[in-house]
């Protein structure tokens, strides 16, 4: 039996597992699709298409799923997903894409978001991600695994935030970060490697050594940005163990759509 509080209100065409919770005086509308094991607190909306995985908890008075805030939404089918084993703390507001992109807002796997995050219509979040509290993204920001969003950051809609990347508290970001740089500030501006992450999830020296090479070509030898892509081409070469982590930023450079942090 579904362990379904009596105050709660399940559109009977939404798809529940038996094992998902859903507390007092939340509201499942009827495209909603729910995996097991999830735990949906106290009134906590979720409407609109969303697929939830499972292993979710959402704390109480957020809002999933909600028309995005865009006025060019004309009530289109676009969708919302979640993954696996995130955490989404109280107030939280998770919007549904738009046609004008993807169609669809995402939120990968294994993430802790605290209290009064949004994900604006289609946000692409990887996994592992932690958003601190108040951490607010525009519509399509794209967030790469492992990066961090640290207390009232706010991202301008098209900004890409690479793998591993450290956003400070109260920074205002209007360009992309690469992966594994640390930014912050109003402008923001980058203020070295994320190292301590990077040790945290197991990175060698070797790699590091790499990063921290491959950051020191972008930020501080005077080159412009097309002659540091070169620099970080040969720097592969001479590295090859540190190949693939400067790969990642190399490539991140070439997708960047709205200029990076400089």
């Amino acid at each position: 039996m579904m362990l379904i509080h009596a105050t709660a209100i399940v559109d009977p065409r939404a798809q529940l597992d038996s094992t998902v919770e859903v507390g007092p005086y939340s509201i499942i509308g009827p495209n909603v699709r729910i995996g097991a094991r999830t735990v949906v607190g106290p009134h906590v909306v979720i409407e609109g298409h969303t697929t939830i995985g499972e292993d979710n908890k959402f704390f109480q008075f957020s809002s999933i799923g909600a028309a995005p805030q865009d006025k060019k939404w004309s009530g289109e089918p676009t969708r919302l997903e979640v993954g696996d084993r995130n955490t989404v703390r109280e107030f939280c507001t998770f919007n549904l894409g738009t046609v004008q992109d993807v169609g669809v807002t995402r939120l990968g796997n294994d993430n802790w978001i605290s209290a009064y995050v949004h994900l604006a219509h289609d946000c692409q979040v990887g996994s592992n991600t932690i958003f601190s509290n108040n951490a607010q993204l525009a519509g399509h920001v794209e967030v790469g695994d492992w990066a961090i969003l640290s207390g009232y950051a706010g991202v301008h809609q098209f900004c890409k935030i690479g793998a591993h990347a450290f956003i400070g508290m109260y920074t205002s970001l209007t360009q992309d970060v690469p992966p594994f740089v640390l930014v912050s500030g109003n402008p923001a501006g980058a203020r070295g490697v994320n190292i301590e992450g990077l040790k945290r999830r197991g990175f060698t020296r070797a790699q590091i050594d790499g990063i921290r090479a491959a950051y020191k070509h972008l930020y501080r030898s005077g080159l412009t940005l097309d002659e540091a892509k070169t620099a970080l081409d040969a720097q592969a070469l001479a590295m090859p163990d540190a190949a693939d982590a400067i790969g990642t930023m190399r490539t991140f450079l070439d997708s960047a759509s709205r200029g990076i942090v400089r």
